[in-house]
């Protein structure tokens, strides 16, 4: 999972901790890591949901990491999906990672274009 940024880059992660709920949309050229609840839809570079971590929302993202739950959509470039995920909606990728035992109950849908194309 990724850390904070280093100081010279004068850019750091959202992070939204353990135990915080935020009801919302959330939009960042960087990257944002959930690892509370979030109700809204996230519009970010960089999207972490650790485990423990819960968004019920849309993603739009370059690149998800989801090692938590997702109960919506999400449209990605890249989308890794870790062990003990868990996933409701549809899945827009280009380039998909899966390990074993994730449980994704979701519509995938291979993505058309570049990186750049929305």
């Amino acid at each position: 999972m990724l850390a904070f940024t280093n100081a010279d880059e004068k850019q750091s992660p959202t992070v939204i901790g353990a135990g915080c709920k935020i009801n919302g949309d959330i939009n960042s050229d960087l990257t944002v890591q959930i690892h509370g609840t979030v109700h809204g839809n996230i519009n970010a570079s960089i999207v972490v949901i650790g485990r423990g971590g819960h968004v019920i929302g849309d993603i739009a993202t370059d690149t998800l990491f989801l090692h938590g739950e997702l109960s919506g959509s999400a449209l990605t470039y890249t989308a890794n999906i870790f062990s003990n995920a868990k996933m409701d909606g549809t899945l827009t990728y280009k380039t998909l990672n899966i390990t074993a035992n994730t449980e994704l109950e979701c519509k995938l849908k291979k993505r058309k274009g570049n990186k750049d194309d929305k």
